[in-house]
C-alpha cells in the first residue's frame, strides 16, 4: 500500500509535506543545487528535482497542495452509523448467521446511505477506521478451555502423523528395486 492504513494523508501531514515543497521553492529562488537542498530537508534529490520542474513552470503556487484527491463518501458521522449497525449483528440485516463479510458491509452501506462502494473500497474504510480482519470480540460461551488445554497435549501428539525419516536415495527413483 502507498500509505499506511491504505487512506492517503490527513490534513496535518498534507500541510507539512506543502511546507517543504516550499523550503525547497526558497533553496531554488536562492540558485542551491538539489543535492544541497535534498540533504537539509531530508527528502530524495529526486524529489527535489521534480520540485524545481514544477517551480520552473510555475513558480511556487505550483508547490502548493491540491487537496485530497477525493472527499471521503462516508462522512464520521455515516461512519458512526454504519458502526451501530454493524453492531446489530448480520442477522438483524437478514443474513442466516453472524458473520460480516466485505459483500454484506457493501450492502448494507447500499442500502443504508445509497452509496456505492468496491469490496476493495470496503476493506480500506475498515481498516482505515481501526477495524481488522479475523479478531473475534469475544470466545464462545461453551469453550472450557481445560478441556482444549488436555487435548491439544494428549490427543493432537497420537493424531499428528509422525514425520518420516529422510534417508539418503530413499526416494522410489534411486530405490534398489527399480534398477
Amino acid at each position: 500500500m502507498r500509505y499506511a492504513q491504505g487512506g492517503g494523508l490527513s490534513d496535518e501531514r498534507r500541510q507539512f509535506r506543502e511546507g517543504i515543497r516550499l523550503k525547497a521553492a526558497q533553496g531554488f529562488a536562492s540558485g542551491e543545487p538539489s543535492s544541497a537542498i535534498a540533504k537539509e530537508l531530508r527528502v530524495s534529490v529526486r524529489s527535489v528535482q521534480r520540485w524545481r520542474r514544477a517551480w520552473d513552470r510555475g513558480g511556487p503556487r505550483a508547490l502548493r497542495s491540491a487537496g485530497s484527491a477525493s472527499p471521503p463518501r462516508l462522512s464520521e458521522a455515516q461512519f458512526a452509523q454504519l458502526e451501530a449497525e454493524l453492531v446489530k449483528g448480520p442477522v438483524a440485516h437478514g443474513w442466516p448467521d453472524q458473520r460480516w463479510t466485505l459483500s454484506r458491509i457493501k450492502t448494507v452501506i447500499g442500502r443504508r446511505f445509497h452509496k456505492s462502494y468496491t469490496l476493495q473500497g470496503v476493506r480500506k474504510l475498515l481498516i482505515r477506521h481501526g477495524f481488522s480482519c479475523q479478531i473475534p470480540t469475544r470466545r464462545a460461551v461453551e469453550r472450557d478451555e481445560e478441556q482444549v488445554t488436555g487435548w491439544v497435549k494428549e490427543t493432537w501428539p497420537q493424531v499428528e502423523a509422525p514425520r518420516r525419516r529422510s534417508t539418503r536415495g530413499s526416494s522410489s527413483r534411486t530405490s534398489p528395486a527399480s534398477r
